[in-house]
């Protein structure tokens, strides 16, 4: 988090290579911060009208086992949306992935590449983006994922060392109980 926070002030908000975080005020620098980047960083509007009104589709995912923004922020924000705009609307152009055990963006020991990077192998049914290419071109809302913990997961060539199903939420895979535990077709979405 150290490194998160740091390269954050001091990259971003100060432009200050030397910045130390000793120097660090949480009224201050937080004021500061949003200033000058809350117009451009902070995604919380949950009023989503405008991007719907031009055809916008929205997939949004989370590691649950993300140390660094806490998953509850998606979430919070993804039912801000729906109780601003109806579930009814959102559930026509907006996703909500929550990923098992990934961390921030890919890694841990969740099924922490699925296409996230673009470069999938275009299935839509195991990367994300290929899902969401086809719901803006096809009209087909994108469902299961099925996600694969690989040997590096920002590697897509890399072995796959297990495959879980990422629900859309508030779905959550379920182990059937039977079958392995490294396999999808062992769990269920519920």
């Amino acid at each position: 988090m150290y490194s998160f926070g740091a390269q954050f002030f001091r990259s971003m908000v100060f432009n200050e290579p030397a910045w130390d975080y000793r120097t660090f005020s949480p009224s201050r620098d937080t004021n500061i911060a949003d200033e000058k980047l809350a117009g451009v960083l902070n995604a919380t509007d949950p009023d989503l009208s405008r991007f719907r009104a031009r055809g916008g589709k929205l997939v949004l995912y989370h590691g649950w086992s993300d140390a660094a923004i806490s998953p509850n922020n998606s979430i919070d924000y993804y039912e801000s949306i729906r109780s601003r705009m109806g579930a009814r609307k959102v559930d026509g152009f907006v996703r909500l992935y929550m990923v098992p055990g990934m961390l921030h963006c890919a890694g841990g020991p969740g099924p922490g590449s699925f296409g996230q990077f673009g470069a999938g192998d275009g299935d839509a049914g195991h990367d994300i983006q290929a899902a969401l290419e086809r719901w803006v071109e096809k009209d087909i809302a994108p469902g299961t994922i099925i996600g694969a913990k690989r040997k590096s997961d920002l590697d897509p060539s890399s072995a796959v060392l297990r495959t879980m199903p990422i629900c859309v939420y508030p779905g959550v895979p379920r182990y059937l109980g039977k079958g392995s535990t490294g396999e999808a077709s062992s769990f269920r979405c519920e």
